[in-house]
């Protein structure tokens, strides 16, 4: 009889190598669009139903003595998805930023899938075992045709910045009207940093006023196109915002979370300025967004999150050009 050691060498490779499979083989399904589009990669039933699956399968193939252990069940179907996840990156076949947004959910729906099987294995024991297999995996594939019946859900949404100036409305307007250049150490977006997203270059504009145009550049090719419907001097600016997809360099952003693409896009903006007391304004930056998934629920927080930090990003460059007092080429 093998050891308990060598019997652990040999059955947990066996645990994880059958949910990496089913995962790799759904992310194949899954990604190609096949069959019309009823199974989607941007969907309920790759983010929550594969994961719920994979944690069920790794509780459903190890040892009742170790499943017994409540820890082993919320933690080992996280095994699997780490595996999943560093292999797909190292392929190419998903970019980091798509990932971490999706793994809070896979987490999570990986360990109701290990503890709902725990709980069968331990009521149960071996009886219809092929059947209750045979549904847990052909649960995203059901589940997906009738979420893509459903549709996507567009939704709009609102990313409110502020930021407190204390310098002369003149020096804080033209710094919000044209942006000089900005040098990679003023880049303060550390979150949209570490996600890959392009940082803020610069901001050109050829004439204050109504029906100007705008253009934000950022690195990697990202242009935000934008034109002036409202202009109040010194005191408002709103603008329409168009990026197009197509434009942008294939490896700037992952297809999933690119703007102006399928899922996510941004659709306008807007400064004020605000008088506050002692010679402070209070600067106002706003931007409306759309999503168009089926989980907007989750997908606007991490949305809001990127929209706010690349906000906040030019806010502080506007704020320490206009209290410098120094031209902006210099700063």
């Amino acid at each position: 009889m093998p050891s308990p050691n060598a019997f652990r060498r040999l059955i947990l490779p066996i645990v994880i190598a059958i949910p990496v499979l089913f995962t790799m083989l759904s992310y194949g399904l899954f990604s190609n669009n096949i069959a019309s589009g009823l199974w989607v990669l941007m969907s309920l039933a790759f983010l929550l139903g594969v994961p719920f699956v994979m944690g069920a399968l790794t509780i459903y193939f190890s040892p009742l003595k170790w499943v017994k252990s409540l820890g082993y069940q919320i933690l080992m179907p996280w095994v699997p998805i780490g595996i999943f996840f560093v292999v797909t990156l190292l392929v190419g076949w998903e970019g980091w930023a798509c990932w971490l947004m999706a793994l809070p959910l896979a987490m999570v729906a990986s360990t109701i899938g290990g503890l709902a099987a725990a709980r069968y294995k331990e009521r149960e024991g071996n009886k219809n075992e092929r059947v209750y297999l045979s549904l847990i995996v052909l649960l995203p594939l059901i589940i997906s045709p009738i979420e893509q019946l459903i549709g996507k859900i567009p939704g709009q949404y609102k990313a409110y910045t502020y930021i407190d100036i204390h310098a002369g409305k003149e020096a804080i307007w033209k710094n919000v009207t044209r942006v000089g250049e900005i040098a990679a150490a003023q880049d303060k977006g550390w979150f949209t940093r570490m996600l890959g997203f392009p940082r803020p270059v610069k901001a050109e504009l050829n004439y204050e006023g109504v029906g100007a145009y705008r253009k934000a550049i950022f690195d990697k090719g990202l242009v935000f196109d934008e034109k002036v419907t409202a202009y109040n001097h010194q005191r408002s600016m709103s603008f329409t915002i168009h990026a197009d997809p197509y434009n942008i360099p294939s490896t700037t952003m992952d297809e999933h979370i690119v703007i102006g693409g399928e899922y996510f896009d941004v659709l306008n903006g807007a400064y004020e300025l605000e008088p506050l007391s002692n010679g402070t304004y209070r600067l106002h930056l706003y931007s409306h967004f759309k999503l168009n998934t089926t989980f907007n629920f989750y997908a606007s927080w991490w949305a809001s999150w990127i929209m706010k930090d690349i906000q906040n990003n030019i806010l502080q460059v506007i704020r320490q050009r206009a209290e410098s007092g120094l031209p902006e080429d210099r700063i």
